[in-house]
């Protein structure tokens, strides 16, 4: 294994250590806060972070590329964690954590339409069917394992087409050989103009006494400073090093560490079925990942 393909496996195992614990901290802010106020205030604060740690204008040669940006921003900013924030509101961390394994199957999809990826074996679609069988005895409330809601279920799955739009674009800006940092805070940047708008609608609202709470504001950096910041530039580290499907079978680790943690911090249940639908929807991605 090449250095650069170390370094990129180190990337995304960090990466996933700590995106596994962000529903817990989310689902912590949600009893003070709304979704998309959380939302706002991770990524100011994760802009703000890379700002600083790496200052200067991306000097982009193409300008068409741009929209390479605007759409990243759009869909793994806004869209994505909209969808998500929204969905812990209605469902449980375990069941969101569980089911953004869909992604690298959206993911693969994708990759093979737009980046000129090789075709999935048999073995991708086998997996795929495990896994969603996984997602789906998870989801159902009428089973012991429902937690959560099928319209919170139903919005984590959306997310995870979002999320597979920002993958294959996140790709394509890697090829462009960037600085990770600028070219993540660039995307931040075009995320963040979509976000405003929608903030507003919808009704951002700071409350400056419960911020002062150690838990809020401690998750609030977590989220902004470990959970944006860093993630996103060794993700777009990974992807650049390892590509898009090699680098998405990490998210597979995301249910295990989600499912740990809201145990332990949230105190959610641990349910039989519900570790059944796990393994079914990890069984599932190894499967995929035979490809």
């Amino acid at each position: 294994m090449t250095k650069a393909r170390t370094t990129g496996h180190i990337a995304a195992l960090i990466t996933i250590l700590i995106w596994g614990t962000t529903c817990i901290a989310t689902k912590v802010l949600l009893r003070s806060f709304n979704p998309v106020t959380i939302l706002l205030a991770r990524f100011v604060i994760g802009y703000l972070a890379l700002l600083i740690w790496k200052p200067g204008l991306l000097h982009i040669a193409d300008r068409r590329h741009e929209w390479l940006f605007v759409g990243a921003g759009f869909s793994g900013i806004t869209i994505y964690y909209l969808l998500e924030n929204m969905a812990l509101t209605q469902t449980t961390a375990s069941n969101v954590g569980i089911i953004v394994t869909v992604s690298p199957f959206l993911t693969a999809l994708l990759s093979t339409w737009f980046l000129n990826a090789k075709r999935p074996t048999i073995w991708f679609y086998i997996g795929f069917v495990v896994a969603i069988s996984g997602v789906i005895l998870i989801s159902d409330p009428g089973s012991a394992a429902g937690q959560g809601s099928l319209a919170g279920d139903g919005l984590a799955l959306l997310a995870c087409f979002a999320w597979a739009i920002y993958s294959v674009l996140t790709t394509k800006i890697g090829e462009l050989n960037l600085n990770v940092i600028q070219s993540t805070r660039h995307v931040f940047f075009y995320g963040l103009i979509f976000m405003l708008p929608i903030a507003y609608a919808l009704g951002f609202h700071l409350n400056f006494a419960t911020l002062q709470q150690p838990q809020n504001w401690g998750n609030f950096l977590f989220l902004g400073i470990g959970a944006c910041a860093l993630c996103f530039v060794t993700w777009n580290l990974a992807v650049k090093r390892l590509g898009t499907v090699v680098s998405s079978v990490y998210i597979y680790l995301v249910p295990v560490i989600t499912l740990i943690f809201s145990v332990i911090v949230l105190h959610e249940p641990l349910t039989v079925p519900l570790m059944i639908g796990a393994a079914l929807t990890l069984a599932g991605s190894w499967l995929s990942g035979k490809n």
